[in-house]
């Protein structure tokens, strides 16, 4: 986001934290939906975004549209958080949808958060991911434009009802619609990424050919807390294709010590002879 637009989300933010601090998980939950209801709304109609981003309009003008829009379609609550963000300024109207869509996300992670789920959550969220990329067949199934989208969510509640917190499944469900323009996958690891971030850590995704033990695992979040100032929690993916060592990627930052990468390096060293 640019400049105004990160002000105006971030006015949005503050009043969500403010309000989530005393709401109870289940109202917080149905505000969550609303917003997202209206984001879908945007995602569908462009002309909408222009006109609630247009800079012509007094941000008065722009509540009271969407206000006419939504009516009681939606909780008090999340009309009034609607109304804050529409109200500020947007450097462009597809700024407004990801910031609709940003803010449905952190409200059904605050649910999550007041309800003392939020840790399960992120796990879950970054379980199913596995799951799924270990699943050629499911990828697909889930990442096909082509079938419909309620066909798709629905396949989704099928698998992780019963099995995940009705949180996962809805966050699920928006990396499904495509977060932020992310492809499913994506979608999942960057919601993976914010809920860590809610709770004031870092994620670190490790590859290793065998699971680290538990007294491992501590050592390695332990070092990269020190690292980066910031408590690191570690997401462990096994693949035996790496053969041995570890690879640690934090952000941008990629550390690869598995004996793949060595082999790799040699083998390609030896090839330039």
């Amino acid at each position: 986001m640019q400049a105004a637009s990160r002000e105006s989300y971030a006015a949005a933010a503050e009043r969500l934290d403010a309000y989530a601090q005393t709401a109870q998980p289940s109202a917080i939950t149905d505000t969550a939906d609303g917003i997202l209801a209206v984001a879908d709304l945007l995602r569908r109609e462009a002309r909408l975004r222009r006109a609630l981003s247009d800079p012509a309009r007094s941000g008065e003008e722009r509540g009271g549209l969407l206000g006419s829009l939504v009516g009681d379609k939606v909780t008090s609550d999340a009309k009034e958080l609607l109304t804050v963000l529409v109200g500020g300024r947007w450097s462009a109207p597809s700024q407004l949808l990801d910031g609709t869509e940003r803010l449905g996300v952190e409200a059904l992670l605050a649910s999550a958060d007041r309800a003392d789920d939020l840790g399960e959550v992120e796990d879950e969220l970054f379980r199913f991911g596995q799951v799924v990329g270990a699943d050629t067949a499911l990828s697909n199934a889930l990442s096909d434009p082509i079938a419909p989208a309620a066909q798709r969510a629905e396949l989704v509640r099928t698998l992780l009802s019963g099995k995940a917190k009705p949180s996962t499944i809805r966050l699920a469900e928006v990396a499904l619609a495509g977060f932020g323009g992310r492809s499913f996958s994506n979608g999942l690891t960057r919601l993976v990424e914010l809920a860590a971030d809610r709770r004031d850590r870092q994620v670190a995704y490790v590859t290793v050919a065998a699971p680290l033990g538990e007294d491992e695992e501590r050592r390695l979040s332990t070092k990269l807390t020190e690292i980066y100032g910031r408590e690191v929690a570690v997401k462990q993916t096994v693949d035996p294709h790496v053969l041995g060592g570890l690879s640690v990627q934090v952000g941008a930052d990629l550390y690869d010590g598995t004996i793949l990468r060595r082999l790799t390096e040699t083998r390609n060293a030896l090839s330039k002879r």
